[in-house]
């Protein structure tokens, strides 16, 4: 594996992960602390879950229940996507979870205004909130964790899994207020928050393709599958204005490895081109074997089979 590089570079990007995951913990608290709580409006997911089970056993408790509840979720995390990504989603809930208990204990602020004033500034705070912290490559809810396992085994996509989730939360939201009111403003709210987090991050797709021009492209495509272990392929091709023959590498990668992607690149060259786009569909025709495969499991089959390696030189 390639670990050279810029210490400082690396101290920097973690710094600023950093930041940005602890301000948009923050902002995602504030918006539940003051906008959702007051007017009991509920998030989708296990932050849901959490809020239905504060507003039966005591509203100081969701903190702790949202840290109960994800842990089962961590443990999938961990076997199914990858530690860089567990690492950051621990660190974003436990920022989540202190700013909750900040603002509840030493602010007073509730903001009690007209429903569609609530809707509006409060999912919209809650997006950018939950934007910055994805974009930086954490997550709050274990429901997209699911999403993305059910993805990759029965091929249905993280939202739909997602949508389906809250479904039962804001149906059970009803049932504990006893009032259908504040489950359909939340629902309302929640895709609210949905386009927000979609101008946050670019794009809300799980699937990225990522083409990589560089003069390094053997010490990335050896980082990119001995760390990240993600499969590539490797054209050749030839500069326009220089006529010089280089290596491209075309990378398929989820949207939460795309942070660690990024930082791997820049980090064994600073200089490289990097082209994202969003994947939404891929086709390769039926397989050989009569066998039902999902969409990620064609995708990383077929790019496992191109993936150069040290070893197929030595072939």
């Amino acid at each position: 594996m390639y670990a050279s590089a810029q210490p400082k570079r690396s101290l920097l990007r973690q710094i600023l992960t950093f930041f940005w995951m602890a301000l948009g913990a923050f902002l995602a608290a504030f918006a539940l602390e003051v906008f959702f709580i007051p007017n009991s409006l509920i998030d989708g997911g296990i932050v849901g879950v959490a809020m239905i089970f504060g507003n039966v056993f005591g509203k100081q408790l969701i903190p702790y229940f949202i840290l109960i509840f994800n842990f089962p979720f961590l443990i999938l995390a961990y076997r199914s996507i990858g530690k860089s990504f567990v690492v950051h989603m621990i660190l974003a809930n436990l920022l989540f979870s202190a700013s909750l208990v900040f603002l509840a204990h030493f602010t007073q602020l509730q903001f009690r205004g007209e429903s569609l004033e609530v809707v509006v500034i409060g999912g919209a705070i809650l997006g950018v909130g939950l934007g910055l912290i994805i974009r930086e490559g954490g997550c709050l809810d274990g429901t997209e964790i699911l999403g993305i396992i059910i993805n990759r085994r029965a091929g249905f996509t993280v939202g739909q899994v997602v949508l389906v989730c809250n479904v039962f939360v804001f149906g059970a939201a009803g049932f504990v207020f006893k009032d259908w009111h504040p489950p359909l403003m939340s629902l309302i709210t929640y895709i609210v928050v949905i386009k927000i987090m979609d101008s946050v991050i670019v794009g809300l797709d799980e699937t990225k393709s990522v083409l990589i021009i560089s003069s390094k492209s053997k010490a990335i495509a050896d980082a990119v599958i001995h760390e990240l272990g993600l499969g590539l392929t490797i054209m050749y091709g030839r500069g326009g204005f220089s006529g010089e023959e280089q290596e491209i590498l075309y990378v398929i990668a989820e949207r939460l490895q795309l942070a660690d992607l990024k930082g791997l690149i820049i980090r064994e060259d600073p200089r490289a081109f990097i082209a994202i786009e969003n994947l939404h569909e891929v086709s390769y025709g039926k397989p050989i074997k009569e066998q039902k495969m999902t969409r990620m499991q064609r995708i990383f089959s077929s790019f496992k089979k191109q993936t150069h390696t040290p070893a197929d030189e030595e072939a």
